[in-house]
């Protein structure tokens, strides 16, 4: 059975300092294009005698696509969907500079002021994942993209609600990989990367 891969991207100089960075198209550290390079034999070693995957997609955003170039995957398409959650007014913060006036917010339990709720971005995960099940006849599918929307992925392929995503480690240049069981999703995988 074929499965879905996602691979967040490499680092960038907000992730590391933890600044929610949604929109903000920030380039890879040189840390983070070195992540994205190893990306590439963890793949391998997930997939193994296999041939390229039948569809690989990216988000729009550069650092998403440069990881992908550096795991040495070529994408098919650019989707708009796999951005990163619209943090709205909280972009470019990190969460304790939110709570000085939101205390105890989190992303998976609070509003993001002229961003998106967690049923929004749930909702583009499920087209995302729709899609790419169209395409799992045919072979793997690999989504190269972010953070955030890579575990509201997950969460809504095992049927939780987006904000299960909280559950669910994703680190920078990290693999998930979402299988199936007679009919029944299922998470083969998740946060891998080789140290």
């Amino acid at each position: 059975m074929a499965r879905v891969f996602l691979l967040r991207h490499g680092e960038t100089e907000w992730s590391a300092n933890g600044r929610h960075t949604g929109r903000t198209d920030i380039p890879l550290t040189e840390r983070g294009r070195k992540l994205a390079e190893a990306a590439a034999p963890t793949l391998a070693a997930l997939r193994p005698g296999a041939g390229p995957p039948a569809r690989v997609v990216t988000s729009p955003r550069a650092r998403a696509r440069v990881t992908a170039e550096l795991a040495g995957l070529e994408p098919d398409a650019v989707d708009p969907r796999l951005a990163e959650w619209d943090y709205g007014d909280y972009e470019g913060l990190t969460t304790p500079q939110i709570r000085e006036t939101v205390p105890a917010w989190t992303v998976w339990t609070h509003p993001c002021p002229g961003g998106e709720s967690a049923e929004q971005v749930g909702e583009r995960a499920d087209a995302v994942l729709a899609d790419a099940r169209a395409v799992l006849p045919d072979g793997d599918v690999v989504l190269v993209g972010h953070g955030h929307f890579s575990r509201v992925l997950i969460a809504r392929w095992l049927g939780m609600p987006a904000a299960g995503g909280v559950h669910v480690a994703m680190d920078a240049a990290a693999w998930a990989v979402l299988g199936d069981e007679r009919g029944v999703p299922r998470l083969d995988a998740v946060n891998l990367r080789i140290p």
